[in-house]
């Protein structure tokens, strides 16, 4: 079905897929990709992506294995690559055609077709179009809005995850030499639930397994997400586990198809035979019940332990290198079995078996994504995640461990780099050090708190390199007056997002190279580094020319405009001019301020680059204020659903990346042709007295009373669990407030909605 740019259409439905990938997911890879760049480029960019000496994938951050296969992508892979590297371009004619108020009313979907943008693009004041502007401009404008503030403070600076280890080094350079730590980035909306449990559990809020780690564990269990759609080559790991001998466990309120069946495009079973079975065990769990589920099955660890004293527990482990267990144990003797019955939905032979799974394997990792990091009570969860895996020594050891599976191909490097708003004393010395200034101290805001100081008036200028933020934080309406409040809004993109249309006063997009492309500067070609899910830094180097011999790179962008928006004789010592010639220079620094990157231009050089070390995972050492991993207490909280009422989650389709929407079509979820769904449990449509493809509108309830409501949605039957629901992102952002939020991480509570369903006036 063609968009016409509303992005309204109603959607058709079918049966969903009972499994993944196959001959489906080759053709669903090529066809944007011949479509969008041809045979040649086609041949060239695939066969260079995620390689050695080629380009890294720009979707998610999956790792890479050691030895690698000629075509070592995924279809969304694919995607991502064709929707970056497509001949079309947005031409100097569309801003005069097309008003701001008219391209508020297109798709996501439509905004993106339109092509790469080429040229600087600037709204004046009081006006609805974005006109070209040069280069030298629209830094002037920029410089100028930033130079009027009363205080840096008024200024916020957001990242996206797509951008590499060098342009964030810079970017944050840039901003603290500014005098603000204000850099709320995507990480704020995903995974730093993940971060902060894990940075106060284990000392470091990143992977302690590496790739090779998946083909040695016994168990493998996969919570609160979906790989076969947002990380599809881990399918191929889990099915190189399965033929090692792994038992895995799903457990999501969904059925999704990746977790249930396998069929590997590159292997002769995949293609024409039955595939590989993923998951020995499905718990469809209740939206919210993951922390009970963790609490009893380490309950029922520990009672084995008490059983048979000694057999069961790491105690060697548990005694050298954490503290807690005791603490720990009086907590869950006191368990409701009650309690984790209601909030987790299941039997408790369901929990029984995956508990005796967890007894019976020598090497357990635990897996999730944002399924667990979007919940108010994100942070406990995982920090139950790190109970369970201590129990019984799951940490340092090979086949082991905790793997938050991140999004965005850098976001985890670009945090690395000193993308935070609370980057700790030691780095700031660092920088302080090697420049010549002293960073600002006081902690910025995050990406709620940036709203909320747009919203008050407190934030004058948002400058955001890459990323979509209206559309991918909560509470669209708020965030989307909040950003009309500004004096002045910076996206720096490669093609057309709302966030360009939800503007301040004034307004630019300042168009940047894509990964895919070379990038000449004045020493020659540069390349940049990425570091992924496992701590794994590589180089990374286009392969095409530019879509435009105008356009520049980000490293490029944030040199220029640090130099036009910082006192020539401001305090430091900082080579703008030269990080923009060689980015081996920005490297060099990044050696002196981190001192795992000692070295670094030479060891990136190397095939396959390196890991970063981590205390944890190589030597059992945890960079905790008493120097052992601590076992938690966290208070079960039950989430109440009252009669009539649903508890909602939003997902991505399986044509999506992040906020990036690749077709109107969820292949997997049987959904085509548009993403106005909500997606129910039969039994719950008959209570509510809803019939599969009737509208209607979806209301949420929080305390403050505010009617939040999208409207005409598709009912569709679906086998999610019983009393919980799911609609797509951002679709149903609206949704969710802007204080509803994980305790302590401040990420959007996107995962534990309360709603009510109404019937549509809408016809269908």
């Amino acid at each position: 079905m063609t968009d016409n740019g509303s992005g309204q259409q109603p959607a058709a439905v079918d049966k969903p897929k009972a499994w993944a990938a196959g001959i489906p997911g080759v053709t669903h890879a090529l066809g944007p990709a011949l479509t969008q760049m041809g045979v040649g480029r086609s041949l060239k960019m695939l066969t260079s992506m995620n390689q050695k000496d080629g380009f890294d994938c720009m979707s998610c951050a999956w790792p890479d294995p050691e030895h690698r296969k000629t075509l070592e992508f995924c279809e969304n892979g694919a995607k991502a690559v064709s929707w970056e590297a497509t001949r079309l371009t947005v031409p100097t004619r569309f801003w005069a055609e097309n008003s701001i108020t008219d391209l508020l009313e297109k798709s996501e979907y439509w905004l993106g077709m339109q092509g790469r943008l080429v040229e600087p693009v600037y709204k004046p004041a009081g006006s609805d179009h974005y006109e070209p502007i040069s280069w030298e401009e629209a830094f002037q404008v920029t410089a100028t809005k930033l130079r009027g503030l009363e205080s840096p403070n008024q200024a916020a600076f957001y990242t996206s995850g797509r951008t590499s280890n060098e342009a964030a080094f810079a970017y944050q350079l840039f901003v603290r030499a500014f005098g603000t730590n204000n850099l709320p980035d995507c990480s704020n909306m995903c995974h730093e639930s993940t971060s902060l449990a894990m940075a106060q559990t284990i000392g470091i809020g990143k992977s302690t397994v590496g790739y090779d780690d998946f083909a040695q564990a016994d168990l493998i269990i996969i919570m609160g997400q979906n790989p076969g759609s947002n990380h599809p080559r881990m399918l191929t790991a889990l099915e190189e586990a399965k033929e090692a001998g792994a038992q895995i466990v799903a457990v999501n309120p969904l059925i999704e198809a990746g977790l249930r069946r396998y069929k590997n495009p590159q292997r002769v079973k995949g293609l024409i035979g039955h595939g590989t079975s993923i998951a020995d065990q499905y718990l469809q769990i209740r939206l919210g019940g993951d922390m009970a589920l963790l609490q009893a099955i380490s309950k029922r660890v520990l009672d084995a332990d008490d059983a048979n004293p000694g057999t069961v527990l790491d105690h060697d482990f548990l005694n050298d290198h954490c503290s807690g267990l005791a603490e720990l144990r009086a907590h869950l003797a006191l368990l409701d079995e009650r309690a984790v019955l209601a909030a987790t939905g299941l039997d408790a032979s369901a929990i029984n078996e995956l508990a005796d799974r967890y007894l019976a394997a020598d090497k357990v990792i635990i897996t999730w994504a944002m399924g667990l990091t979007q919940h108010k009570k994100a942070v406990p969860t995982i920090r139950e995640i790190i109970n369970l895996l201590l129990l019984r020594g799951n940490i340092g050891k090979p086949g082991a461990g905790a793997s938050p599976i991140r999004g965005h191909s850098n976001v985890q490097g670009d945090r690395t780099m000193g993308i935070w708003e609370k980057m700790p004393p030691q780095f700031l010395d660092a920088l302080q050090r090697e420049f010549g200034f002293d960073p600002p101290r006081e902690h910025g805001i995050d990406s709620v708190g940036a709203i909320r100081g747009m919203r008050d008036g407190k934030i004058k200028v948002w400058i955001a390199l890459g990323g979509n933020l209206v559309a991918a934080i909560s509470d669209t309406a708020v965030a989307e007056a909040a950003l009309r409040r500004t004096a002045l809004t910076v996206q720096i993109s490669t093609k057309l997002n709302r966030s360009h249309l939800v503007v301040g006063e004034e307004a630019l997009i300042l168009p940047t190279l894509g990964r895919t492309e070379i990038d000449v500067q004045a020493t020659g070609p540069q390349f940049v580094t990425v570091e992924d899910t496992v701590c794994a830094v590589h180089a990374s180097g286009g392969r095409v020319a530019p879509a435009s011999p105008t356009l520049l790179s980000e490293v490029a962008i944030v040199s220029r405009l640090a130099r036009a928006a910082l006192p020539a004789d401001g305090p430091g010592s900082i080579d703008w001019a030269g990080f923009e010639r060689d980015y081996a220079l920005i490297r060099d620094h990044i050696a002196h301020v981190l001192p795992q990157f000692a070295d670094f231009n030479r060891r990136v050089r190397e095939p396959g680059g390196f890991v970063l070390a981590h205390g944890p995972r190589d030597s059992r050492t945890f960079p905790t204020p008493t120097g052992k991993a601590l076992l938690t207490i966290n208070e079960l909280e039950h989430l109440e659903c009252p009669p009539g009422r649903l508890l909602l989650q939003t997902v991505r389709s399986h044509d999506q990346f992040n906020t990036t929407i690749y077709s109107p079509n969820d292949r997997y979820r049987g959904i085509t042709g548009g993403r106005m769904v909500i997606f129910v449990n039969s039994d719950d449509l008959a209570d509510l007295g809803i019939a599969d493809g009737d509208l209607v509108d979806v209301h949420s309830e929080f305390a403050d009373g505010v009617d939040r409501v999208v409207r005409g949605f598709r009912a569709v039957d679906f086998p999610t669990a019983r009393g919980c629901a799911a609609a797509y992102f951002p679709e149903a952002n609206p949704l969710v407030p802007l204080d509803s939020v994980a305790e302590g991480s401040n990420t959007p509570a996107s995962k534990s909605i309360l709603i009510r369903l109404e019937r549509s006036a809408r016809t269908r």
